[in-house]
């Protein structure tokens, strides 16, 4: 077992996965904004994203310099028990989300939100307002901007001042954007949510509860997106990967 701060963690591949239960999570973000510590970049990773970084080292420099990696996918929490140091429990990025707008409306939290088109990004404001209604949603807007408009957006994003930001680009962008950023943002809980809004505004439906249980929350996707046919090809090759590996997927490098 590895530290990362007071953190404790595995690394799988180098990556420092939390080992944090849900709950713990969301107690560990609550005091980082709460003390205005340093920007926090929260990613919420899967095998796919290991992967990706095993193959970029570009990525892997991302994932390694994050403040908070958490075990989104089931087979990070797998490889994590295979290898015989578990974590405490998957936390899913969806519902972390969620869990730091409840926290959040007890203190008044400010929300930005970024990413996604612009009815998406419009919708999910309205409806966690709605659902969170002591929560301040202090900005939004769509994530169709290159870096010419970066220096405007983190402008606009530092203007209005969120407590946490919320951020949904494309996953080549999502991570490095923020990493990158997360100085000049000065937002204590920057987090990626992927297709978080999607679900939010109810452009696209989450798993059904039975996929959820039987972890195959990724099957229930590509069955409605075959086009991620492609990108789900790296969840057996992770796991191949892991049971050739085993001796050596948790040692710190």
């Amino acid at each position: 077992m590895s530290q990362t701060g007071s953190i404790p963690t595995v690394s799988i591949y180098g990556i420092p996965f939390s080992k944090l239960t849900m709950k713990e999570t969301v107690k560990v973000l609550q005091e980082a904004v709460l003390s205005k510590q340093t920007p926090h970049q929260v990613i919420t990773a899967n095998p796919i994203m290991v992967m990706a970084a095993l193959e970029n080292p570009a990525i892997m420099e991302v994932m390694q310099a994050a403040e908070l990696i958490v075990p989104d996918g089931t087979g990070v929490v797998w490889a994590a028990n295979y290898c015989g140091d578990p974590v405490a429990e998957r936390v899913p990025g969806f519902e972390l989300l969620h869990e730091l707008l409840r926290v959040g409306e007890n203190y008044r939290w400010g929300v930005y939100l970024l990413g996604s088109t612009p009815e998406v990004i419009q919708e999910t404001a309205v409806r966690l307002q709605q659902q969170y209604p002591a929560i301040r949603i202090v900005g939004y807007r769509d994530g169709y901007f290159g870096p010419a408009e970066d220096e405007q957006v983190i402008a606009s994003i530092r203007e209005a001042a969120p407590d946490l930001l919320f951020v949904a680009r494309g996953a080549d962008t999502q991570e490095p954007w923020i990493h990158q950023h997360k100085d000049a943002l000065q937002v204590p809980v920057t987090m990626g949510v992927g297709g978080s809004f999607d679900v939010i505004s109810g452009k696209t439906k989450r798993a059904p509860m039975l996929f959820q249980k039987l972890r195959l929350e990724w099957f229930y996707r590509l069955l409605r997106e075959p086009s991620r046919a492609g990108r789900m090809l790296a969840l057996p090759k992770f796991a191949v990967k892991v049971m050739r590996d085993k001796e050596n997927v948790t040692k710190v490098r």
